[in-house]
C-alpha cells in the first residue's frame, strides 16, 4: 500500500509511504514495517483504531546510533503499552542509525567525546554541538514528513505526542511541529546550548524522566533544561539508578501522561 502525504506548512514535501511487511501481534496490535523516501520505520496500531474512531499517535524516539532493529524489544514493549490505551505508535530509523549513512563529522565528534570522558574532562559545547545538532537538523524534518504521510491514513487522526529518544530532537519538534501536543522526554543525552533557548519556546505539556545516577548524563544540565521549559504544565520525575535502571512504574506514569493528553 502506498500513501501520498499532503504537506504541512513548514514541513518538507516527501515521497509516498510504502508498507513492506505486516504482522498481527498476539494482543491484536497490528505491526507494519514501511519505508518513507528510503527511511525504514515501524507503525503499531491498536485493534481499536478504525476510520470511524482513528487513534492518536506517539512518535517513539530512540538513542542516537543504535537503530530500530537493535532497539526493537524495547520499542515493541512501549508500543504495546500505548496500544492498551488506544494509542498508535511509530518508530523511524534515525539519521546515522541502523543501515543509514553516518552523519558528516559524527565519527570525529564521538572520538573527541570519548577522549574527554576518558581523561575525566568536561565535554565542550563545541563537541556537543557537532555531535547532536546535525542529528536534530536532519531528524526533525524527517519526523514531520512521516507525520504528513501517517496522518493521511484513515485509522490515524492525531493528536500526536513525542516520547523518549534524543532530548534535543524532542525539544525542537515541540517548538516547530504544531501537531505535537505533548512530549515525554528522557534526560539522558547531551544538550546543546541552542536547545536551552528552544526550550524557552516550548509551551506544550512536558513530562521529563531523569535517572539521578545516570553516569553518562549531566544532572545539572538536565535540571537547568527542565527549568528552561516555558510550559505551564511540566513534570520532572527523578528516580535513583543509572541510565538503564528506569523502574517499570516510571514508564507507566509516562503512559498515563500521554493517555491524559492524547485521549
Amino acid at each position: 500500500m502506498n500513501v501520498t502525504p499532503s504537506s504541512t506548512p513548514g514541513s518538507t514535501p516527501g515521497a509516498a509511504l510504502a508498507f513492506t511487511a505486516e504482522q498481527q501481534l498476539d494482543d491484536g496490535v497490528l505491526e507494519r514495517r514501511f519505508t518513507l523516501d528510503g527511511i525504514p520505520g515501524i507503525l503499531w496500531t491498536p485493534p481499536s483504531a478504525t476510520s470511524s474512531d482513528p487513534a492518536p499517535l506517539i512518535l517513539l524516539g530512540q538513542p542516537g546510533g543504535l537503530g530500530t532493529d537493535r532497539m526493537y524489544p524495547r520499542l515493541v514493549g512501549r508500543a504495546r503499552h500505548a496500544a492498551s490505551d488506544g494509542i498508535a505508535t511509530v518508530a523511524l530509523e534515525g539519521p546515522g542509525s541502523g543501515g543509514r549513512p553516518p552523519l558528516p563529522g559524527a565519527d570525529q565528534a564521538r572520538a573527541h567525546l570519548r577522549t574527554a570522558l576518558t581523561a575525566g574532562e568536561p565535554v565542550s559545547d563545541d563537541v556537543v554541538d557537532r555531535l547532536v545538532l546535525p542529528l536534530v537538523d536532519q531528524a526533525v524534518p524527517e519526523w514531520r514528513r512521516a507525520l504528513d504521510a501517517l496522518l493521511a491514513l484513515p485509522e490515524l487522526g492525531g493528536p500526536v505526542g513525542y516520547s523518549g529518544g534524543v532530548i534535543a530532537v524532542g525539544v525542537r519538534l515541540a517548538v516547530v511541529e504544531p501537531r505535537v501536543v505533548a512530549a515525554g522526554l528522557f534526560a539522558g543525552s547531551y544538550v546543546p546550548r541552542a536547545t536551552f533557548e528552544e526550550a524557552r519556546r516550548v509551551t506544550i505539556p512536558v513530562h521529563v524522566l531523569l535517572q539521578w545516577d545516570d553516569e553518562g548524563n549531566d544532572r545539572q544540565a538536565a535540571l537547568d533544561l527542565f527549568d528552561a521549559f516555558g510550559s505551564t504544565e511540566k513534570t520532572l520525575q527523578a528516580n535513583l539508578g543509572g541510565h538503564t535502571g528506569v523502574p517499570a512504574y516510571a514508564g507507566e506514569d509516562a503512559g498515563r501522561f500521554f493517555a491524559r493528553h492524547l485521549r
